[in-house]
């Protein structure tokens, strides 16, 4: 079974104000970057940013492969510790999306880390430009 790491983070200036979020999906096995994505979500808190991250990393790494092993990888604890089930999700917004990613991960193995800011720097720069560009890049054509 094929082994993906996804990196994902999101961010926004002014909680809320204009808001991206960025992943970066690899191969666990050799650390290639297989893809960067990066998405504007125009107004929108840095929670809901961070579950974008986390979504469109994951949907890509299904699209690269439908059935891999997943381990995410994100500086949001909130975000880690209500996808790993020990916190409740109380924002209806961010119910929606955890929904949304639950389905999408289905029965695919997938394990979630909180890792430091510096060491998610890729994501946060794919965050960074989307929102910069005030536009998407590297998403897939149904997202």
């Amino acid at each position: 079974m094929r082994r993906l790491i996804v990196e994902a983070d999101g961010g926004s200036r002014g909680n809320p104000g204009p808001a991206a979020s960025g992943s970066v999906v690899m191969d666990a096995a050799t650390g290639e970057v297989l893809a960067e994505i990066g998405k504007f979500l125009g107004v929108a808190t840095n929670n809901v940013a961070e579950y974008h991250g986390m979504i469109e990393g994951i949907r890509r790494a299904l699209a690269l492969d439908p059935q891999p092993q997943i381990h995410v990888r994100l500086d949001s604890k909130l975000v880690v510790e209500q996808m790993s089930g020990r916190w409740k999700i109380k924002h209806p917004d961010m119910q929606v999306l955890a929904a949304e990613a639950r389905g999408l991960i289905g029965s695919v193995p997938v394990t979630f880390e909180w890792i430091p800011r510096e060491q998610n720097a890729r994501a946060d720069a794919a965050a960074n430009r989307a929102m910069d560009l005030k536009s998407s890049f590297g998403l897939l054509e149904a997202s």
